[in-house]
């Protein structure tokens, strides 16, 4: 399984879910999660 984050039309990320979940990689993805996840 992969997550893929796209933004604008564009693979912004690619991932295993575990490692984009907690370890995100790009600045748009941390942006993202920090808005939609709530710990």
């Amino acid at each position: 399984n992969r997550v893929v984050f796209m933004a604008d039309g564009r693979i912004v990320e690619e991932a295993e879910p575990e490692q984009f979940f907690n370890n995100p990689r790009s600045d748009r993805a941390k942006d993202f999660l920090s808005k939609i996840l709530h710990h």
